[in-house]
């Protein structure tokens, strides 16, 4: 395909590796390989071993690297560009002086040559072993075919141009848009250095070409009217380039919107005289005479093909639930005797009300797998958001719920009223169980309830929700002393409560026996084995200091009384602070 970038192609790509290239393997684990030594040292030029097959690498976006499912490290922006330099020449080596020279250009610090031997030490102990090798004075990166998100698009990008040159141009589109999908965000992002930015800017204008290439093809079988909306966004965002504006011309025309082809023509040649002083080229001059007088040829393409049935997907996309659940027994037999009678003559909805922390979304999820075995064909999760600024829309909510039931993006239509018509329809005769956590009020909700017997809904809120109709209402609140205590024994161990149980008390006292404080204080006493349970609990006696101590990772009590503060009134949150 003409204008790829000039970056040596992976080579030896295997079918798998071409068209699925978001599979993620399961990592094995290290082999033994000794360190590859440092450039200029005796047994610098050595053969390592291939690395791990769970390796993978992305330059299409951020550069990232995974090893099966796990993301690492990647270090500082000039260790990425380091990084980029390599996975970019395709197993080549890179000498010193080359990456000295893509890193910092015409002006390297004095210890240069040390900086990117501490990089490149950096990159070897995160990556594979083998991974990263040194040879003949300098570095090179050695991956398997299909582990570099680039090879991938390239091989796709050559198979479609090949399924084009034998006619088979649904195929072609088919695998461009998938090279098309690898794209996250802007090349190299965040990758400083000349090397990147050349790089950046030819990977940028590839994507440009195979997006026309790819929208080439879409009208090509038929897909003209889908293709208007996107086209126009392009010479929009891309006013000069001139086959986006031949293209959308086309759809135009084929859409029965003549009048506006002929508008595209005539701005582009307005601005092309304002902005270069010349002429549109021939081949868009040619096309628009062909409009003109209505040539027959023009409004040829191949006719659509049929749209595919759905395909009955049975999701199961419930969140984990926690091993070491605790109490609230009446609350899971309440529910769950709810839930197994979904079965009857009307859809169950269930809706859990309580503040932040009280443990909602942890029971919510305890119940709904425990009762999978009644909804066989599959269960849906999605968390609303209903604490945040902007809640997540009805209308995307339906989409994502519909793709996750096999309903293809062609079929999906645009407005929320549609859409949610659509979802009842594809659960009727369906019995699934749909989790809507952290809603914001009843009017969010109703659009996503399923609309026949034999499915049914859990809800979560901060609210309560009595707009509900017909809705089973559970006021969650705080544990009792007893739950509080067996679930911090849980976490923390019972040999280090059991000697001192009244300070646990008084640790599960001051956390106001809300599961949220509960979990974070155990697990910070969990994971320091120096502290006793008396030495948080004299941390937490200081009530100054009580929610800076209650944080632990991405989990903290503060957070989840900042989102229910900014949700109050101005004058509810004075009175907030007059109590406080």
């Amino acid at each position: 395909m003409d204008g790829i970038p000039a970056i040596p192609a992976q080579r030896n790509h295997p079918e798998a590796a071409r068209h699925a290239p978001r599979t993620t393997q399961a990592a094995p684990g290290p082999e033994s390989v000794p360190a590859a030594p440092e450039p200029g040292s005796p047994a610098s030029a050595t053969t390592a071993p291939a690395p791990s097959p769970g390796s993978r690498f992305a330059v299409l976006g951020p550069i990232r690297a995974w090893r099966g499912s796990e993301v690492l490290p990647s270090g500082t922006p000039q260790q990425r560009a380091l990084l980029a330099v390599l996975l970019l020449r395709d197993g080549r080596t890179a000498t010193a002086a080359e990456l000295i020279d893509a890193i910092w250009g015409e002006d390297p610090p004095q210890q240069a040559l040390a900086t990117i031997r501490t990089y490149a030490s950096r990159l070897r102990k995160v990556l594979d072993p083998g991974t990263l090798v040194t040879d003949a004075g300098g570095y090179a990166i050695r991956t398997p075919a299909g582990t570099l998100d680039l090879g991938v698009a390239r091989s796709l990008a050559s198979d479609s141009e090949q399924a084009r040159t034998t006619g088979d141009r649904a195929l072609a589109r088919t695998l461009l848009a998938r090279a098309l999908d690898l794209w996250d965000g802007e090349p190299l992002a965040g990758v400083p250095g000349p090397h990147a930015e050349t790089e950046r800017s030819r990977l940028v204008e590839w994507r440009l070409q195979l997006l026309e290439t790819r929208l080439d093809l879409d009208l090509e079988v038929g897909h003209h009217a889908e293709a208007v909306a996107e086209l126009t966004a392009l010479t929009a965002a891309h006013p000069l380039r001139e086959r986006l504006r031949e293209l959308l011309m086309l759809a135009l025309y084929r859409s029965g919107r003549q009048a506006e082809a002929l508008a595209v023509y005539a701005d582009t040649r307005r601005l092309l005289a304002d902005e270069l002083g010349v002429d549109p080229r021939p081949e868009l001059a040619a096309l628009q005479q062909r409009i003109l007088r209505a040539d027959a040829e023009l409004a040829c393409a191949e006719a659509p093909a049929p749209a595919a049935a759905p395909v009955h997907v049975r999701p199961a996309q419930l969140p984990a639930t926690v091993p070491d659940f605790t109490g609230r027994a009446t609350f899971v037999d309440e529910l769950g005797a709810i839930l197994s009678a979904a079965d009857g003559q009307v859809m169950a909805v269930s809706a859990l009300a309580g503040i932040g922390g009280v443990g909602k979304t942890t029971l919510a999820v305890h119940v709904a797998h425990a009762a999978r075995p009644h909804f066989p064909d599959g269960q849906l999760y999605v968390d609303l958001q209903g604490t945040e600024p902007r809640p997540a829309e009805p209308v995307a909510v339906l989409g994502s719920f519909l793709r996750a039931l096999g309903t293809p993006d062609t079929a999906i239509p645009d407005t929320a009223d549609e859409r949610a018509a659509l979802y009842r329809s594809a659960l009727d005769g369906r019995r699934v169980l749909v989790l809507l956590d952290n809603a914001r009020d009843a009017a969010q909700v109703r659009p996503l309830l399923p609309g026949t017997a034999g499915c049914a809904a859990l809800v979560t809120s901060r609210v309560r929700m009595a707009g509900l109709a017909g809705a089973h209402l559970v006021d969650l609140d705080v544990m009792s002393p007893e739950e509080a205590l067996q679930l911090f024994t849980r976490i923390v161990g019972a040999e280090r409560v059991a000697s001192e149980r009244q300070a646990a008390l008084d640790v599960v006292g001051a956390c106001g026996f809300l599961p949220l404080a509960i979990r974070i204080a155990a697990s910070r006493l969990a994971a320091r084995r120096t502290w006793t349970v008396s030495v948080l609990a004299a941390k937490l006696a200081d009530e100054r200091r009580r929610l800076d101590e209650l944080q632990a990772g991405d989990l903290a009590v503060k957070a989840t009384f900042e989102l229910g503060y900014g949700q109050l009134e101005p004058a509810q949150q004075r009175a907030f602070r007059l109590l406080g």
